[in-house]
């Protein structure tokens, strides 16, 4: 992040030094929140997102917990939380990979980030259908395990690639230094694993903890 900063810093450097030499007039951006201050918000932005995604996390596991065929809290919540982890940000990762500052038309960020968010909304709405695909016709049965789980898997891919290519593509990167951008996107990739493995591991020792409990009053 600080190195893409810096390369910002430069560039509207130069900007101004070009204006300049031209004879024009420069006006530089009144800076609202410094450097500083947006790194403290960032860190308390993704404190409260933690929260925020913990506690639905929280809901939808009460919901689906029961309906899910891993036969143990643990495996349930594990299971859950790749589930979202692939559809909160996995496949969207392969369309959309994290950027860092400097990458993209400043100008069209509002339609990045709606285009970004409703590849995350439909990818839900994909693991959903999948989840309950599997689920009916497991019920149903007559159908061989590897028959249901192909059959599955293939309309996934299908509506995963209609989305794909539907939606727009992602911003040109230009000339930002491949080695700066793959390093943020791999720490963004990174720091997103962690968050899931880890709410999917505590979620579920601490479901295995409350079921050992004896009731009260035993």
């Amino acid at each position: 992040m600080d190195g893409a900063i810096q390369i910002e810093e430069a560039a509207a450097a130069g900007q101004h030094e070009e204006e300049l030499a031209g004879g024009h007039s420069y006006k530089e951006e009144e800076e609202i929140f410094s450097r500083s201050t947006q790194k403290v918000g960032l860190f308390f932005a993704t404190g409260l997102s933690g929260v925020l995604v913990g506690g639905i996390f929280g809901m939808a596991y009460a919901y689906f917990g029961g309906r899910l065929a891993s036969g143990s809290e643990w495996t349930r919540s594990i299971s859950l939380a790749g589930a979202l982890f692939v559809g909160a940000f996995l496949i969207p990762f392969l369309k959309y990979p994290a950027n860092p500052p400097t990458v993209g038309d400043p100008a069209t960020i509002g339609s990045r980030t709606t285009a970004y968010f409703a590849l995350v909304a439909l990818l839900l709405l994909v693991v959903l259908g999948t989840w309950y695909a599997a689920r009916t016709l497991r019920e149903r049965g007559g159908v061989g395990a590897p028959v249901r789980q192909l059959a599955v898997g293939l309309g996934a891919v299908v509506a995963v690639g209609v989305l794909f290519l539907v939606l727009p593509a992602a911003p040109d990167p230009g000339e930002f230094p491949a080695g700066l951008l793959w390093d943020f996107r791999l720490s963004s990739l990174g720091t997103q694993l962690v968050f899931w493995a880890g709410l999917g591991v505590v979620f579920g020792l601490l479901c295995e903890r409350a079921n050992r409990r004896e009731p009260l009053g035993s």
